[in-house]
């Protein structure tokens, strides 16, 4: 199977509340394994249904068939809720139908997605999300670059940040989808794929975990796979 991801910087406009736009396609039909990234996208599924994804906690097989291109753009944690315009936590864990919750703005959109040419339907998709006029929550944006740090406790970012644990929860809940222990945990995963240690075990040390048993656990949590066969899958994804 040959199956093609590209990720693409955002409108300079758009990167407060946007990481990136992307496209994915793949020659024949085939489940893609999803991982919590902390992030919530709109996204124009297999050129058929226009999806707003929440925030995963877990892992999810996402069927898409063979020869259709996905197109979407992904929203930055902090900016997500205030993007959508309800408490990301609502969304947490589920796809739903764009129009849901964007009405008639997501009506239209998906009426001019299917006789767009591609690059065309991603500047569609961030023409979108640029007229909800959002702004990210600072204090979540503030938060989670703490909680991406080794060693980083939610306490002591609250602490740092001048708020109380309960209002860093509320706070990333509306925003993100979960809270900030849930965030640290994605923030950890994110690290330890990014990090090229022969050792797992110092790998492991390096990403934030406690320990290589803490992070066996974690790893198994939100993607269902062993460490050493997730860490194999991402780095052949990545190649």
């Amino acid at each position: 199977m040959s199956a093609t991801y590209r990720e693409y910087q955002p409108p300079a406009g758009l990167r407060p509340v946007a990481a990136c736009t992307w496209e994915h396609e793949s020659d024949e039909d085939h489940t893609q394994l999803v991982v919590p990234d902390g992030c919530m996208d709109l996204i124009w599924l297999s050129e058929r249904e226009l999806v707003i994804v929440g925030a995963d906690t877990g892992p999810r097989g996402v069927s898409l068939p063979g020869h259709a291109r996905s197109s979407g753009i992904r929203l930055r944690c902090s900016a997500a809720g205030a993007v959508v315009g309800v408490p990301a936590s609502e969304l947490r864990d589920r796809q739903v139908d764009a129009a849901s919750v964007w009405g008639e703005q997501a009506v239209g959109l998906q009426q001019a997605l299917p006789v767009a040419a591609p690059a065309r339907r991603l500047e569609l998709l961030a023409d979108a999300v640029g007229r909800r006029d959002a702004q990210p929550d600072v204090l979540v944006s503030a938060a989670a670059r703490g909680l991406a740090l080794p060693g980083a406790r939610v306490a002591g970012v609250a602490a740092e940040l001048g708020v109380s644990e309960r209002q860093l929860h509320r706070r990333t809940l509306a925003a993100v989808g979960y809270g900030p222990k849930m965030l640290a945990r994605v923030a950890r995963l994110r690290r330890l794929v990014g990090l090229r240690d022969d050792s797992l075990s110092s790998r492991a040390l390096r990403a934030g975990y406690a320990s290589q048993a803490h992070m066996n656990d974690e790893v198994r949590r939100l993607t269902g796979s062993t460490p050493v066969r997730f860490l194999k899958d991402a780095a052949l994804s990545a190649a």
